[in-house]
């Protein structure tokens, strides 16, 4: 079947390849090969050599290439079987392949002499220099690995202990461990086979020029020059073919147990210490420069050399000069990000803003400078407006965006908990009919401030909304009014006792009689704070702090109940109180209750600790409530202002049976409307 075939992978399948390829090396000692494959193992072998010292370079830690030492038996093997099959076509036929040919013409030159001395240089570069050196660094390596290994499973098993690593991790430890002790113990035994291959090669090129003379000159008639040099060029060839490869498989060994522990390899931490000091290289340069200043020495060479050098240092100063500053501007960044995280830094997260708007993404152009936004400036005059008609310090407002929200959707939050939410058309304008009447094309919406039905119309529209006489706003407007509203109505919530004592403070420069007489001694500062929320909560201005701290300073000798001490201040700012809800004509409109359901009332009126209301059955209660709202339907107050008047024994219990349902209703006693102004009585609450 085509579809459960299995592709043939190499990966998997190079243990079998492998083999064949050391069962195919036996063959080759005893089987003789032509000179066509000859050169394809040759050829192999040059190349397998060439990428196991690119290997070796690239590898970090010795574990990485650990079947090294196997692998350096399996290539001598390889190699001597090449020198075997090399021989027996140099001896029997005078050739063996183009690439010993080759290698014999261009390295000997001519001269079989210069050959001769060549091979001997590498053989015992190899076997005396790099050989020699991999097997005692291995040796020693071996020896260190073992003494400190009851130390490092010491310290494995204290890491597995503490919880740092699991089991399965000091199981790999463990194992690493091992493999690394017989890696440069196995090393310490491969470097021999590289010595005996050393030693065998000279005693084949030996025996090949020497059988060669004798076989040239007795057996193919050759005259004992040409004998000689026809056997002396192939055999260096021979030799040099199968020394090259195993001077780069030793290199290879000497590099692998060479290496230090890092987490680089070889050729990225040699180019990292090599440049780690621009000051060295242009010390070489100078020393380069002053011998070029020597007679009879090649001063171009020195001087392309020093000024590659100088250059060299001179760009290195400067990538080590900006490393050093982004060190320095990430420490910084570090620094700074450590200091957020300090618990003091903590508490930030977890306090609460007295006020703040959140913003969907389509109205963040209202808060934008940069776009034509003036929403900020807007909210800087509603903290002023608020300090001059109610006479609280309102905190700082924050705006920010939130993604939660809908595009055009806004909320007003105070201490965190939504306190009013709108939608606004921010390129559009709000137009309001009071009329209700108008005909105008646009899309239907509420004014959020107080609830009335509204049309969103394009800004074209403006002038056409105002001949028809309708109040037109734009969206910053709109919501700035909601705000002013909702800091209006809330504003008690907002008066902390943070805000009293430096509303308090401010005074004591002008007015330091009065402050020092009531605080500490007569009140403190939270009694006086929640005499001024109980003003705020009804919307009675408290920016006549003088008027109030002398009625507390007055009364609080006699009483220290809060409702009574705020019904007192009331007193005291009876025209305060009264002010904006005279007409134009001095008369002030309101209704009064009938005497029976005053009656009710003050006979009913229970004390707790949120202030006295009226204890009345559910039926009494809905039945005031109720002819109450018919009272006010009929009746016209100035300004849409309704105003119930009522005896000050009652007025306090009674505005707490009504706030929960009518919260824009001023309830006034009798002792709060001055001696000038004229009551003038609409009608009469009665059940």
């Amino acid at each position: 079947m085509e579809g459960t075939r299995k592709r043939f992978n190499i990966k998997n399948n190079m243990d079998t390849i492998v083999a064949f390829g050391v069962i195919g090396i036996i063959l080759m000692i005893i089987i003789p090969l032509p000179t066509g494959i000859l050169d394809v193992l040759l050829a192999l072998n040059i190349t397998f050599s060439i990428v196991i010292i690119l290997i070796t370079m690239f590898t970090t830690e010795v574990l990485q290439f650990s079947v090294f030492p196997t692998l350096l038996l399996i290539t001598t093997l390889f190699r001597l079987g090449l020198n075997l099959s090399s021989t027996r076509l140099i001896l029997r036929d005078a050739y063996a392949g183009k690439i010993i040919e080759t290698f014999g013409n261009v390295v000997t030159g001519g001269n079989y002499v210069i050959g001769i001395i060549i091979f001997l240089i590498i053989v015992i570069i190899q076997f005396v220099v790099i050989t020699s050196g991999a097997s005692r660094v291995s040796e020693v390596s071996a020896r260190f690995t073992l003494d400190a290994m009851p130390g490092k499973q010491m310290s494995i098993d204290a890491d597995l202990n503490a919880g740092v690593i699991d089991e399965n991790t000091a199981r790999e430890k463990r194992q690493n461990l091992q493999m690394e002790a017989d890696f440069y113990g196995a090393m310490d035994g491969a470097s021999k086979f590289v010595k005996g291959d050393a030693i065998a090669g000279l005693i084949i090129t030996f025996i090949n020029i020497i059988a060669g003379i004798i076989i040239g000159t007795v057996m193919l008639k050759m005259e004992i020059g040409a004998a000689a040099q026809t056997y002396t060029r192939l055999t260096i060839g021979d030799g040099l073919v199968g020394q090259i490869p195993a001077l780069l498989i030793s290199t290879s060994s000497g590099i692998l147990v060479t290496r230090s522990g890092s987490s680089q390899n070889f050729g990225s931490l040699l180019g990292k210490q090599l440049t780690g000091f621009p000051k060295v290289l242009a010390i070489a340069s100078v020393v380069l420069l002053v011998l070029a200043m020597i007679p009879g020495l090649p001063h171009l060479a020195f001087i392309i050399l020093a000024a590659a050098l100088l250059i060299s240092a001179y760009l290195l100063y400067k990538e080590n000069r900006a490393k050093e500053e982004s060190k320095v501007q990430a420490e910084e960044i570090e620094m700074n990000e450590i200091e957020s995280k300090e618990p003091e830094n903590v508490m930030s997260l977890i306090s609460v803003e007295p006020m703040e708007i959140e913003i969907g993404y389509g109205l963040i152009p209202l808060a934008d400078e940069a776009s034509g936004g003036d929403l900020l400036q807007r909210i800087t005059s509603v903290r002023r407006q608020c300090a001059i008609e109610m006479g609280i310090v309102v905190q700082p407002i924050r705006i920010r965006d939130n993604l939660q929200l809908k595009a055009n959707e806004y909320v007003i939050k105070i201490r965190g908990t939504v306190t009013a939410r709108g939608d606004l058309m921010p390129n559009m304008l709000l137009c309001m009919d009071p009329t209700g009447e108008s005909d105008i094309e646009g899309i239907k919406g509420i004014e959020p401030a107080f609830g009335l039905p509204a049309i969103w119309v394009n800004k074209d529209q403006r002038e056409e909304a105002e001949i028809k006489g309708l109040t037109v706003v734009d969206p910053t407007t709109v919501m700035v009014t909601h705000l002013t509203e909702t800091i209006k109505n809330h504003s008690y919530e907002l008066l902390g006792r943070q805000e009293v004592k430096l509303i308090i403070d401010s005074m004591k420069d002008k007015y330091s009689a009065v402050v020092e007489e009531i605080i500490p001694d007569l009140m403190t500062i939270g009694e006086i704070q929640k005499v001024l929320q109980n003003l705020l909560k009804e919307r009675v201005s408290i920016k006549d702090m003088v008027t109030i701290l002398e009625s507390l300073a007055d009364n609080s000798r006699t009483t220290k109940d809060i409702e009574v001490l705020t019904e007192y201040v009331r007193f005291s700012l009876a025209r305060n109180i009264c002010n904006p809800l005279i007409d134009e004509t001095g008369k002030l409109s309101v209704i009064t209750l009938d005497p029976n359901i005053e009656s009710l009332i003050a006979n009913n009126i229970q004390k707790s600790m949120q202030g006295s209301f009226p204890a009345l059955d559910p039926d009494s209660t809905s039945n005031i409530l109720g002819a109450l709202k018919g009272k006010l339907d009929q009746v016209y107050f100035y300004n849409n202002q309704p105003v119930i008047l009522v005896s000050p024994n009652v007025r306090a219990a009674f505005r707490r049976l009504i706030e929960m349902v009518f919260p824009a209703v001023s309830v006034l006693s009798l002792n709060e409307v001055p001696n000038d102004v004229e009551i003038k009585t609409e009608g009469v609450v009665t059940l």
